[in-house]
């Protein structure tokens, strides 16, 4: 699915969020006021939806602030900037994981960086699709090649991409944010983003990893209803404060390429007590869901391995690999 140059052009002049008359739209592109609004409603397609207001025209909910290379390399340390063997940005992906995945077979380096501004086939866990409206959100996945120790060498690796994660967050102010086992941003008790790791290769040699990133800047209502569980995103937890979508990007991609470079050495331990320290589920009544099986218990934190610790109501406290926690609205 691409944008058609009418499309395009018309995003252009939306862009700053102000509101644009259609005869001045039929102007600027040469065209009928009726093909205008042909053009804009094609744009749900998209997760636009540009309000229409009688005596002032069209606009769009939120501006809109596209990714540039320039601007996320600008934001680059000078050493993370050099582990970026490639950045591309795209409009549309079905989906940054997929593409990089497909990329890897082709035998392309490590530290290969993709963002699009919308995706057609998000992917989240367990088969879910990731809502991806055009331009609002950061829809990144990063190509990393480990040389070393194999498949095992990335375990943890989800955790430890979370607290890039918080940190960029930090940097722009946004305190409210914890992590959820094993790899979702949480605010409030509400999903703000999410990661998924695909690795694939040697069980003893070397293995390559495509590290995915989705993260809530703003989703329009009518997009959220696709969504089956709390949601929040940026724009209502930021108290107002402007996020710069270009330096939030860039401080992301900073803060995982600094955690990458070195994870094949340090693996998880250096990370722990830090995550710990932002783990939204400790100390709540849970149930997580392995498959068809539901262990149901209180939430104990992690083990230095980055397993789960429930404590089930006969007083075991057991580890788990994997698996989905959905914690008790009561106790939140």
């Amino acid at each position: 699915m691409l944008f058609s140059d009418k499309q395009k052009k018309i995003l252009a002049l939306l862009a700053d969020g102000e509101f644009h008359s259609g005869t001045a739209l039929a102007k600027a592109l040469g065209i009928s006021r009726s093909a205008i609004c042909k053009q804009l409603q094609g744009l749900s397609e998209w997760g636009l939806h540009p309000a229409a207001v009688s005596g002032k025209g069209y606009r769009l909910a939120q501006p809109l602030a596209l990714l540039t290379e320039d601007g996320i390399m600008g934001q680059l340390e000078p050493h993370n900037k050099a582990l970026v063997s490639r950045l591309e940005i795209h409009d549309s992906l079905a989906s940054t994981n997929t593409y990089l995945l497909e990329q890897a077979q082709a035998n392309a380096p490590s530290g290969v960086v993709c963002f699009a501004e919308h995706q057609s086939a998000g992917k989240g866990r367990r088969g879910r699709q990731w809502v991806s409206p055009y331009g609002s959100n950061i829809y990144l996945s990063v190509l990393w090649r480990f040389q070393q120790g194999g498949i095992a060498s990335t375990s943890g690796l989800s955790l430890a991409i979370g607290i890039a994660v918080i940190r960029a967050l930090k940097q722009h102010f946004i305190h409210d944010v914890g992590l959820k086992w094993p790899n979702d941003i949480f605010s409030l008790g509400k999903k703000l983003g999410g990661i998924l790791i695909e690795v694939s290769g040697e069980s003893d040699g070397p293995c390559v990893a495509v590290i995915g990133l989705g993260l809530n800047l703003y989703i329009p209502e009518t997009e959220g209803l696709a969504i089956n569980q709390a949601w929040t995103d940026l724009s209502k937890i930021s108290a107002g404060v402007p996020i710069n979508k270009i330096q939030l990007a860039g401080s992301v991609l900073n803060q995982l390429l600094a955690i990458l470079i070195n994870f094949e050495t340090t693996g998880l331990k250096p990370y722990l007590d830090e995550w710990r320290s932002y783990d939204s589920l400790l100390g709540r009544s849970a149930t997580l869901y392995i498959g068809q099986q539901q262990i149901v218990g209180t939430v104990c934190g992690i083990n230095d391995q980055g397993l789960l610790l429930i404590k089930k109501p006969d007083g075991q406290v057991q580890a788990f690999a994997s698996g989905e926690v959905s914690f008790n609205e009561a106790s939140v």
